[in-house]
């Protein structure tokens, strides 16, 4: 689906956004006419309020938009996004209101507004089209928008046509499109150098793979590692129905850093970018790996399985070793990893992990100018015992309850010597909003992307 502005029209209906203390003063200013037409449908400015202006002859003349007040739209955001499947259908600009970072999100908002997953169904009418606004990188925005819509697509497809074999299609793809390079690792060939990787997906019917992709010849060197089970029934330890009826999600990790991954090279960032991408479908059958089993790790260190439902963090420890081993920059790894991680802070924030005070300040304020929030969550270091069982080097799933995504990040983290950051996402979206329909949706990769000057000194 390309999510792309319309092309520039002097006849493009102008959008006033006005914040509910200007609204007032805004009408008062209007002709006679118009003033009473503000007035017949109690337009005041709240947020998320529509105000469609006729014309002398019945055409549209202009739009007011609500802009509310600041505590108001700080309860939510793509707000102009909200507004777009709202107006009748034209093409519109964006005439006053709006500046820099808030001029900025209410673009990205209005193009990913217009996402529809339509690979099984025609698609619904498309939304007004919106001319790019003055004083904005337009193509820089469609090109983060179009990256979201792959994330996306690739998450809300199901697992019978999203299989490991489709993943490193879709990265294959992306590949071509970009003039990376790449290469996979199948099957049996994983044994020797990913085990963990081989473990668990040898039940499958699908074959297991390691996807590794390169772009770039200068600049400092970035790997993202994303967490690609396709499916996950939990292995023996079965999920319950309720508990596996998302799991075709399970691969957003690995659908996130391809959606950044996109970003970066149709952006031309100059760095040295690997994607590494374990794709595996977690099935049972007479050879799957079983509780108590002790598994050995491309790093050498053992792996006592105590749920085999905790199989991310194992295939993500061998695809972090291998990245480990070239020492670069940044080692960014993404997975739709914990439950104990929706707990903590819901669905709307990418929680992530780093040792680097820095490394987080320049997350967190990323995240904050580009409308893509994220929480840092702790390495906590006397956590470190809860994943030692004593009869291997690691255990997969602690017992006890508590504090389960600080002990799969620390999980991982055993596996990278590199500067590292985690990031535990959820990857869906539970109920419609503004720019964000329910399904499939990226997390943290603008944030990431906008983040890169500063990670990596670029």
């Amino acid at each position: 689906m390309r999510l792309t502005f319309a092309a520039a029209n002097p006849d493009a209906i102008p959008l006033h956004v006005l914040p509910s203390q200007e609204a007032s003063a805004y009408i008062a200013a209007l002709p006679a006419a118009g003033q009473a037409w503000a007035s017949q449908h109690g337009f005041t400015g709240a947020l998320g309020q529509v105000l469609v202006l006729p014309d002398a002859q019945g055409g549209l003349a202009e739009v007011l938009v609500g802009y509310g007040t600041a505590q108001a739209r700080a309860r939510g955001r793509f707000h102009i996004g909200a507004v777009a499947r709202q107006l009748p259908k034209g093409v519109y600009r964006i005439a006053s209101g709006l500046s820099g970072l808030d001029l900025e999100e209410a673009a990205l908002g209005w193009l990913l507004a217009g996402y529809q997953f339509d690979r099984y169904r025609k698609a619904a009418t498309p939304i007004a089209g919106l001319v790019a606004p003055d004083g904005i990188d337009a193509a820089r925005i469609q090109i983060i928008a179009q990256a979201e819509a792959l994330t996306r697509d690739l998450i809300n497809t199901p697992a019978s046509d999203m299989g490991p074999q489709e993943l490193e299609d879709a990265a294959r793809v992306l590949a071509l499109a970009h003039d990376a390079a790449i290469t996979v690792t199948t099957g049996d060939d994983l044994i020797t150098d990913f085990p963990l990787i081989h473990a668990v997906g040898r039940a499958s019917t699908r074959a297991p793979r390691l996807i590794d992709m390169r772009w770039g010849d200068a600049g400092p060197t970035l790997t993202l590692v994303g967490k690609g089970v396709c499916f996950d029934t939990g292995g023996l330890n079965i999920k319950p129905g309720a508990s596996m009826g998302l799991m075709k999600k399970d691969m957003g990790g690995a659908a996130t850093v391809l959606g950044l991954a996109q970003m970066i090279m149709a952006l031309g960032v100059k760095l040295r970018l690997r994607v590494l991408i374990p794709a595996v479908e977690n099935s049972i059958a007479g050879n799957a790996f079983r509780p108590q089993d002790i598994l050995s790790s491309r790093k050498g260190l053992t792996v006592e399985i105590n749920n085999t439902d905790a199989e991310g963090r194992l295939v993500l420890a061998d695809a972090l070793a291998l990245a480990d081993e070239e020492t670069p920059d940044l080692v960014i790894s993404m997975a739709t990893l914990t439950g104990a991680a929706r707990v903590a802070v819901g669905p709307d924030l990418a929680p992530f992990f780093t040792d680097s005070d820095d490394h987080a300040a320049a997350i967190a304020t990323a995240a904050r100018q580009v409308a893509d929030p994220v929480w840092r969550m702790p390495f906590h270091d006397p956590y470190e015992a809860l994943i030692e069982p004593g009869i291997a080097d690691l255990d997969n799933a602690p017992g006890g309850g508590m504090a389960g995504a600080i002990t799969a990040a620390l999980f991982l983290r055993r596996f990278v010597q590199s500067p590292y950051v985690h990031f535990d996402i959820y990857g869906w979206q539970p109920s419609a909003a503004p720019s964000r329909p329910k399904g499939g949706i990226g997390m943290g990769a603008r944030a990431v992307l906008a983040a890169l000057p500063q990670l990596l000194r670029l």
